[in-house]
């Protein structure tokens, strides 16, 4: 049990069902009896909720569009994979043998999925005021600013001003695929300027993936 006291000391947290626990931390790579889908379903509906009403309260004079950009950057893999490494989450999960070899424990759509369930699993047991209470605490120490000029970027924008001034066009976006199940889908986006790919990304959405592409092309430009 010694690794999931680290996992409880770190959350400041201690489960009063460790099968819960090792639910949470248990991906469907193991074929297992159980896994953590349905624990990081519920995470990401209690995290929504969390984050909106967090967001509400912070901001008085931001209106419903920004409030929803803001959301949407916090409420997103690379943010709660982001969170996950505070708490080392990685290193806790059980994984297939061929998903360990294949850095699983880095990856970040399957320590974000572990991380959601792990709220999910404490929602479960001690209500939504305490998981509140353990997440916003680790979203303040990762975000030192949670505001629009951080998080709100908006690199297709970005993007297209470039492209249009040297170009004269504009990038296109196409889906290249999407997987996963319906309530945690995965879309692969390619951005194209001229008919000639630049730059592709995945995300929880295809605005999101969009703009994880729109964002490696910028990076380029500026190397």
């Amino acid at each position: 049990m010694d690794k999931f006291q680290n996992l409880e000391k770190l959350l400041n947290y201690e489960f009063k069902d460790k099968n819960m626990l090792k639910e949470a931390l248990t991906h469907k790579s193991t074929k297992a009896a159980f896994n953590n889908e349905r624990l990081e379903f519920l995470g990401d509906a209690v995290l929504d909720l969390i984050v909106g009403e967090y967001l509400y309260l912070k901001f008085k004079n931001i209106d419903e569009g920004n409030l929803s950009k803001l959301r949407a950057a916090l409420v997103s893999e690379k943010s709660f994979a982001n969170l996950s490494a505070q708490i080392s989450l990685g290193s806790f999960l059980y994984l297939s043998t061929a998903e360990e070899n294949n850095n699983g424990r880095n990856k970040p759509s399957l320590v974000s999925d572990a991380f959601e369930a792990v709220m999910g699993a404490i929602y479960l047991e001690s209500g939504l005021e305490k998981v509140k209470e353990i997440f916003i605490k680790i979203l303040e120490k990762e975000y030192k600013s949670i505001d629009l000029k951080s998080l709100g970027k908006d690199y297709k924008t970005a993007l297209q001003e470039i492209t249009q001034a040297r170009f004269g066009v504009t990038p296109r976006y196409e889906l290249i695929s999407s997987s996963g199940p319906d309530h945690k889908k995965i879309f692969e986006m390619a951005v194209f300027l001229n008919e000639k790919e630049l730059a592709r990304a995945s995300g929880n959405s295809k605005k999101e993936a969009e703009q994880s592409a729109a964002l490696i092309v910028l990076q380029r430009i500026e190397e």
